[in-house]
């Protein structure tokens, strides 16, 4: 079953409209706003993402309840490395891959990619500072993929192996991140 809408905060809509709708490709299908407890208002907007649910986004004006100024990743403002929470869409296969890594460059989005041995990533930033992420994955999963899973995920110290190495591709125009 999949997720109807995943929902953050962003303290630039603007900055987050144009990647999400240039970068990404979605389209804005709705947009929703009401006052806020504290005697602000908020603004949520939705964006489809052509068959994998919505995203939304609050922007939110409201000096009560919310400061001025808060951290908008995911990871950042958990003290987290940035690659920790992040939001990660279905590619479909390697063909996708690479027409999303062609536009998010095209739109001045620098890329890393990563061929995990079972699916392969592209990675971007957004405006907000969370890393975004288009996947395919490469190789069906067996029924001893789905045992050494259900192994690793009680043993006390999992054995380590070596993370693949990122190839990263430039954008000529980057884009600035907020």
């Amino acid at each position: 079953m999949g997720f109807h809408h995943v929902a953050v905060a962003t303290r630039d809509l603007a900055a987050t409209h144009a990647f999400y709708t240039g970068a990404m490709g979605f389209d804005l299908v709705k947009v929703e706003a009401a006052a806020t407890d504290g005697g602000g208002w908020a603004r949520h907007a939705f964006y489809d993402t052509h068959g994998q649910g919505l995203i939304a986004f609050w922007d939110i004006h409201d000096d009560e309840n919310v400061p001025a100024e808060f951290e908008t990743s995911l990871s950042a403002g958990l003290g987290l490395p940035v690659w920790t929470n992040h939001l990660a869409f279905d590619a479909r296969d390697l063909d996708g891959i690479e027409t999303h890594k062609r536009r998010w460059l095209d739109t001045g989005n620098d890329v890393a990619e990563i061929d995990h041995g079972w699916c392969t990533s592209i990675y971007a930033m957004d405006p907000n500072g969370t890393l975004v992420e288009w996947c395919a994955t490469t190789k069906a999963f067996t029924q001893a993929d789905r045992a050494d899973a259900q192994r690793l995920l009680t043993v006390d110290q999992p054995p380590l192996g070596e993370p693949p190495a990122p190839v990263f591709h430039q954008a000529e125009k980057s884009v600035a991140t907020t």
